[in-house]
Order: structure tokens, then sequence, then C-alpha cells
């Protein structure tokens, strides 16, 4: 495990598992299987494509902040027009820069057009804390002959 990890390692760890909705579904629909499924974002697909995203950072916003109804609001009608995405072989770096430019928290996965998983930033961030740990562990091991005990 490296800190330059592709995103295909993080989903042969994580797993490929990604939770998709309708564009008709209501908001209140995904705010339900969000919470169900306690995740942060889901993505919105028709006819088996990746048409958009939709998380709790955009129900706050487009919804409940503009008084809407989300019994009454269909997905479609808060997606927004750009779908910022990675392949399964960008970096762990090149994501984190993606998420901070664009300013999101979820990146779909596509590879050939198809849906390969979701990563978010707290994918990322574990996969970070892992491999410096695990960094240390080896350095430790290394400098003093021995591993040292788990703390």
């Amino acid at each position: 495990m490296t800190p330059v990890g592709t995103i295909r390692e993080i989903l042969g760890h994580k797993g490929p598992a990604t939770w998709t909705i309708s564009p008709d579904a209501t908001v209140f629909d995904a705010i339900q299987l969000m919470a169900d499924k306690n995740i942060g974002a889901l993505l919105v697909t028709k006819d088996g494509k990746l048409v958009g995203i939709i998380s709790e950072r955009d129900y706050t916003r487009k919804v409940v902040l503009k008084g809407r109804s989300s019994k009454d609001t269909p997905v479609r009608d808060i997606l927004s027009g750009v779908i910022v995405h990675v392949t399964p072989e960008h970096t762990v770096d090149e994501c984190l820069r993606l998420m901070t430019e664009h300013r999101v928290r979820h990146l779909p996965v596509l590879e050939a057009e198809k849906i390969a998983g979701v990563v978010s930033i707290g994918d990322l961030v574990n996969w970070i804390i892992t491999a410096q740990s695990s960094t240390i562990h080896q350095l430790q091991t290394y400098i003093t002959g021995y591993p040292t005990p788990p703390s």
C-alpha cells in the first residue's frame, strides 16, 4: 500500500459497491436511501448510464434552503450539469486535487463509460493514513531491527 496508490487499489480494498437512483425518483427517496445505506451521495443513472450525482449538500442547498419539498422535487431538478469523474488509473493525489478544485466530496469511477465504483474524500484520507502508518511501521522495523508492538 503506497500513498500514491491508484483508485483501482482503493476499490480493490473497499469493493465496487455503488448505490444509484433514477433521476425521476424524488429527492426524499434519495435522502432516505442515503440514510439507510449510511452514505453521503448517490450516483444518478438512467438506462445504466451515469447522468449525475446527488449529495446531502445538494439536498440542503437546493431543496431545504430554497423552501422546496423533498417529496415533490424529482432528483433531476437539482442535478448539476457537470459530472466530475475519474478512472481506476487515477492516483489518490490526482483525485484529491480534483475534489479540491471542484469542491466535491465524491467521485464516480468510470471504466469504458461503465460505473466501476465511487470514492469519497473519506476513502482517500483513510488510504493515506493507512499507507503512512504502514510506512512508519516499516521504518521502525528497519531502524530497530524488530517490529514495534501495535498501539
